[in-house]
């Protein structure tokens, strides 16, 4: 008996495992999970189409919605600064194409915040099936199971998740914030440093371990003159100015 009930603890270990990592979301380190749908651009297969630039598959939950309309019009306007960092995005509801593509056409009509009409280059995709919603985890059932929430996955030129936010429907997102977020993981990827709270481009970055030796400093007597601590866990590397 002991050894059957033992077998059936395992056996039921083993399925709630498999289910659990069936319906998990990719997580940072991941590879991005690969699609192909329909959008307001034509087919688009996610990421590879976007080549080696740094992605941005960005949710929302519903079309016409005046938040949705905000933060859509807010990246518009921002297109050409972004598209300076390599970064491109697709956005992508419940909605269908049809409906993407009405939105779409009034959108580029308004004049937000008097900075004219902006054009809408990057696609909108159709996810009436939500199966892409469900593999990112933008369906969040306690506030909705067929309208997703406000998320922003962040993936790097190699197709690997670098950052994940999720935000309430209430809640529009700082667009700001998610470029600040791109320019520094694009800065720590370039020089093997940290970027401390709240890092803004040309700020000093954080050094991960102790930043040299006595015989380095031996060797090189300026070194003492790039770094600088803060007690004695905390290292800065000056940045040129």
């Amino acid at each position: 008996m002991k050894t059957n009930a033992l077998f059936l603890l395992l056996f039921f270990y083993v399925i709630s495992v498999a289910y659990a990592q069936s319906n998990q979301i990719p997580l940072i380190g991941a590879k991005a999970p690969v699609f192909t749908a329909q959008t307001t651009n034509g087919e688009l297969t996610f990421p590879s189409d976007f080549g080696e630039s740094w992605k941005i598959l960005f949710s929302h939950p519903k079309d016409f919605t005046p938040v949705c309309s905000s933060e859509l019009l807010e990246l518009a306007y921002m297109q050409k600064e972004l598209d300076l960092l390599n970064v491109k995005f697709a956005i992508i509801s419940t909605d269908d194409l049809s409906q993407h593509n009405m939105w779409k056409a009034h959108l580029e009509e308004l004049d937000y915040k008097g900075r004219g009409k902006q054009t809408i280059q990057f696609p909108i995709i159709d996810d009436s099936s939500k199966k892409v919603s469900i593999t990112y985890g933008m369906l969040h059932a306690p506030t909705s199971t067929s309208r997703d929430i406000r998320g922003v996955y962040i993936i790097d030129p190699q197709n690997t998740v670098r950052s994940i936010n999720f935000y309430p429907i209430e809640i529009g997102r700082n667009i700001t914030e998610i470029e600040r977020t791109i320019l520094a993981l694009q800065a720590a990827d370039k020089t093997k440093l940290l970027t401390p709270a709240n890092w803004t481009t040309g700020d000093d970055m954080m050094v991960p371990h102790f930043p040299y030796t006595q015989k380095d400093l031996a060797n090189n007597p300026d070194l003492k003159n790039e770094y600088y601590n803060v007690g004695d866990r905390m290292w800065f590397k000056k940045v040129s100015k």
